[in-house]
């Protein structure tokens, strides 16, 4: 194994993880992360060992567009909840350089006091290409912390594309945090995100801003009231706050907290773990037979040459995964008699 991942067996791992080592915790991440398939089978095993040991974090997913102020606001609330006996970690979601592949943004240097505490871990994420800049392996990334110890786990999302769904799916609670804009309040929030928000925040409400913060909100407040909100027990809050004077974080914290409350009174907070845990094995369904027809060099040559035919308009993209299909199928028969 590489000098990154010099920890050699599942049983150290798990060790090192479940007594909360930082270094230890930092490798097994990365270690869910290689692409190897030594490191993949490793971190399955790894995984299911640490299982017991997850699911008992809040988490949290926030989103929201380029310079409303999200890193600011996660540091401020992190050490808000350290200072009150939590343990937070934060997977930070990176947009991701089309040439490196490397991670743009330094999450420890933008949430500085957060990252000098013992009582918190900062994980940047490269998303690799992937949907809406959702790291592949955030879920898996978010059972290693929890494992841990940390009992709030915050994803924050680049705020782009499809991101904010994915989180959301993911995550208890999905907040989203908004500018007060000048004239038109609602332009540029897509619809759909306002309706899988748990809650909005109104951010930079401080100076000269505060009127307009309030103004934004009640707009936002007036918006929600037309759309079908997330759950039938409970009316999607919109809060101004200042991460900066630190002014509206402990009601913010508060609201969280009682919607876990309602969730789970409800019966809606199992079930939606439930539904997340389901949708997680789908993705990986779907990504594992993704990588057999990848793999497969016959299949893939077949499906080269298919990708033609339906570029050309000689094959509708029907029949073409109709034979790509059967002739997976062929393969793994022609295997299975093989070792028959």
């Amino acid at each position: 194994m590489s000098a990154m991942l010099r920890v050699a067996t599942v049983e150290q791992y798990a060790d090192g993880v479940l007594a909360g080592d930082r270094a230890v915790l930092a490798r097994a991440i990365t270690l869910i992360e290689s692409a190897k398939g030594e490191h993949a089978r490793l971190a399955q095993e790894l995984l299911q060992r640490l299982l017991p040991h997850t699911g008992k974090a809040h988490r949290i997913g926030i989103t929201g567009v380029p310079g409303v102020g999200k890193s600011t606001m996660i540091d401020r609330l992190g050490m808000n909840l350290v200072e009150h006996g939590h343990k937070v970690a934060v997977l930070a979601v990176d947009p991701t350089s089309t040439r490196s592949g490397g991670s743009i943004l330094g999450d420890k240097t933008r949430m500085t006091e957060l990252a000098q505490s013992r009582a918190a871990f900062i994980r940047p994420s490269p998303t690799s290409g992937t949907l809406g800049g959702v790291a592949r392996k955030t879920r898996e990334a978010m059972a290693l912390v929890e494992a841990a110890g940390f009992d709030v786990v915050i994803v924050e999302t680049v705020g782009v594309g499809q991101s904010e769904v994915a989180v959301a799916g993911m995550v208890d609670f999905f907040l989203v945090l908004l500018l007060a804009g000048g004239g038109d309040d609602l332009q540029g929030i897509k619809r759909g995100i306002m309706e899988i928000a748990d809650m909005i925040a109104i951010t930079k409400a401080d100076g000269d801003n505060v009127k307009r913060a309030k103004r934004a909100a009640a707009v936002y407040q007036g918006a929600l009231a037309i759309l079908t909100p997330t759950s039938p027990n409970w009316s999607t809050p919109v809060l101004t706050i200042s991460a900066g004077e630190n002014r509206g974080l402990d009601a913010l914290w508060e609201k969280i907290q009682e919607h876990k409350g309602c969730m789970t009174v409800s019966g809606e907070f199992a079930a939606r773990r439930g539904a997340q845990a389901v949708a997680w094995m789908h993705d990986l369904l779907q990504e594992r037979l993704l990588t057999a027809l990848e793999t497969d060099r016959a299949v893939a040559r077949r499906r080269a040459e298919l990708e033609g035919e339906v570029r050309a308009g000689r094959r509708t993209p029907v029949l073409a995964v109709d034979e790509l299909v059967d002739l997976m199928h062929a393969r793994q028969a022609a295997v299975e008699g093989a070792t028959g």
